[in-house]
């Protein structure tokens, strides 16, 4: 009960400083740097990347893009460094992807391990910041939406997979998860993204549902990756930051991995619409 009651009180905290961080376009972006630092020095310790050059790099490219999201004036040059960001953190995600089925060690050396932390794990920050500014707009309830989808994803992935689940996932990596888990994830996002359409009126229900699917799936093989870098380092969490439920990173692994493709898929829309 007293380790139910201190996950649950350090989970509150968690959510209330980001819902409460939304109401101000500086807060967001101040509690983003916050966030992505911790997680940087979490990802770095279970990757044995003992530098600070990481945190110069973070800094540098999260500083560029918040500049060219909020201020820049030049739309055309903004878009194109985007673009080129985006391009990269997703071929690397996918080669991430490849690694997480094919070998049973992801290979992490010198170089890769700085290519891992930028493309990885800042341009996760990255373009978090970018859904919470899309388009120079302050749209925070886009990436409000977006969390909600990966809370009632997992929440409700436990709870199916702990009593109906029998085939497991990805046994290798994760134990715990299940093919039934997984799915009932996907049906209560799916059905949370029509509320999330509904009380936030920032995009119709179809592309909510789109979001969903992907949040679900790309929140879940992120969950999975970061799974083997820790299985990798011999640990069973990230951190210790957020007490019962271990470090940052073991919380925001899955919003990581999936805001670049959240943001594609946003590109894609505002192309189409």
């Amino acid at each position: 009960m007293k380790e139910f009651i201190i996950r649950a009180v350090s989970g509150a905290i968690y959510v209330l400083l980001l819902i409460g961080s939304l109401y101000m376009q500086n807060t967001l972006t101040a509690l983003l740097v916050l966030f992505g630092v911790l997680s940087l020095a979490e990802f770095s310790n279970l990757i044995k990347l003992k530098s600070i050059a990481q945190y110069i790099i973070f800094i540098v490219l999260f500083g560029g893009f918040w500049y060219l999201s909020i201020w820049n004036k030049n739309t055309t040059g903004s878009d194109e460094a985007i673009q080129i960001v985006l391009v990269t953190t997703i071929f690397v995600n996918l080669i991430l992807i490849k690694d997480l089925f094919t070998t049973k060690r992801i290979p992490i050396f010198s170089s890769k391990s700085f290519i891992v932390s930028t493309f990885y794990l800042t341009s996760g920050f990255i373009f978090m910041l970018l859904i919470a500014n899309y388009e120079n707009v302050f749209t925070p309830l886009l990436l409000l939406g977006s969390f909600i989808l990966i809370w009632v994803n997992d929440s409700a992935a436990y709870l199916v997979g702990k009593n109906f689940g029998k085939q497991k996932l990805f046994p290798s990596i994760s134990p715990k998860k299940t093919v039934e888990g997984f799915l009932g994830g996907l049906f209560f996002a799916c059905i949370s993204s029509y509320f999330i359409a509904k009380y936030t009126e920032t995009l119709g229900f179809t592309s909510w549902l789109i979001m969903s699917i992907i949040v679900s799936v790309l929140g879940t093989l992120g969950d999975l990756i970061e799974s083997k870098f820790k299985r990798q380092a011999g640990v069973k969490d990230s951190g210790v930051i957020m007490p019962g439920h271990g470090g940052l990173l073991d919380r925001l692994d899955s919003i990581i991995f999936a805001s670049p493709f959240i943001y594609l898929f946003l590109r894609i829309l505002s192309y189409v619409s």
